[in-house]
């Protein structure tokens, strides 16, 4: 690893060049884009499968362009969206199952999202069919065959080689495996601290074979602040706080994750990895929503029970009618407002948010190379 000098030599250069450049302008001829992970960034994957983990009826989609569901567990644009915007893309990158998918869309990048899933493949059996990891990771691979014969190997490699990459997953494999009913077969097998460092290990290993894939920038998401989402407030709080042991899990699993990305950035040689505080970025809002326009971070907007955080966001449910003052939409995820807050910390977030530097300054970084 660069010792803290370094690091100061690196942001002093990183800076000039965004004043010249203009941070998180749109420059031509954008990178590709390639997404992976759970209902956080999937664009519409379950929509071709046949599982429950789905987000293809309204009132989802409620605020996005079309007005339509698009398969995004959001009411208008998810992360993805917005961090493709935020790199000059004309569009984000389709879905992997998306028959759209095909030709010079293909070299736009492409998202392998699927709702549900986690680093384990046991995580989210409850949801049938969905693409997990090891899956998405092998469509990654098809994916360059694909190109490969549009517009050859050489160009593919480079392509990959160049793009930016996101990997959002490990919710579940708490929310829905270890925590999912008690006395689960996970946590029969696991004390919590082995659970983590076994999730840990195996993340490793999905992170090393996407890096033999040819990612060589890589955004990796840790977990939110688990159990201050409205369905665990709904199911596990006491006295209207955060669940304790959700929120424990976070606290042990986060700063483990940042410290195997640190390893293996050691190991590599360079900084592939990118370590993206997403459970500070979340409690910002969440510890004080009124700072961030929102009026309640603790109800979704869609949903029913308490905290409408229970079940799922149907026509049926309850619906806010100012999805600005809301920072959840649903039981689980955030709305289109609270990602976009999250969105301008990983483009300009300091070294609390994002680890070793953020997006503009890695698209500074590689604009000089």
């Amino acid at each position: 690893m660069a010792t803290p000098s370094h690091f100061n030599i690196s942001w002093m250069i990183v800076g000039l060049v965004l004043v010249l450049l203009g941070a998180g302008a749109p420059r031509a001829g954008a990178r590709a884009f390639f997404v992976f992970g759970d209902s956080l960034v999937d664009s519409g994957n379950n929509n071709y499968l046949a599982t429950t983990a789905r987000a293809d009826a309204p009132p989802y989609g409620i605020d996005y362009p079309t007005r339509r569901p698009t398969g995004r567990f959001s009411n208008g644009l998810n992360i993805p969206d917005i961090i493709s915007a935020q790199i000059g893309q004309p569009q984000p990158p389709l879905a992997y199952l998306s028959p759209e998918l095909n030709g010079q869309k293909l070299l736009v990048g492409a998202n392998f999202a699927s709702a549900g899933i986690g680093i384990l493949n046991d995580t989210g059996i409850q949801f049938l069919n969905i693409i997990r990891m090891f899956r998405q990771l092998d469509y990654f691979d098809n994916y360059q065959r694909r190109v490969s014969a549009l517009i050859g190997a050489q160009k593919t490699g480079q392509l990959v080689n160049q793009a930016l990459v996101l990997i959002t997953v490990g919710g579940n494999d708490f929310v829905n495996n270890y925590y999912l009913v008690p006395f689960s077969a996970r946590s029969r097998q696991f004390q919590l601290p082995d659970y983590v460092k076994y999730l840990i290990s195996e993340y490793r290993k999905l992170l090393m074979r996407l890096y033999k894939l040819g990612a060589r920038r890589v955004l990796v998401t840790g977990t939110g602040p688990m159990g201050c989402v409205p369905a665990e407030l709904a199911m596990r709080s006491t006295n209207g706080g955060c669940s304790a042991e959700l929120q424990r899990a976070a606290a042990l699993y986060n700063p483990q994750l940042v410290q195997m990305l640190r390893e293996v950035n050691s190991k590599i040689g360079t900084a592939v990895f990118i370590g993206a505080n997403t459970q500070q970025m979340h409690m910002d809002f969440i510890s004080n929503p009124q700072a961030y326009g929102f009026t309640t971070s603790k109800v979704a907007c869609c949903g029913q029970g308490p905290n409408n955080g229970l079940g799922l966001c149907t026509v049926l449910s309850n619906l806010c009618r100012n999805r600005e003052q809301y920072a959840f939409w649903d039981p689980f995820h955030p709305s289109e407002k609270a990602n976009k807050i999250i969105v301008q910390q990983i483009m300009t977030g300091s070294t609390k948010y994002m680890n070793p530097m953020n997006l503009s300054s890695i698209i500074a970084l590689d604009s000089m190379v």
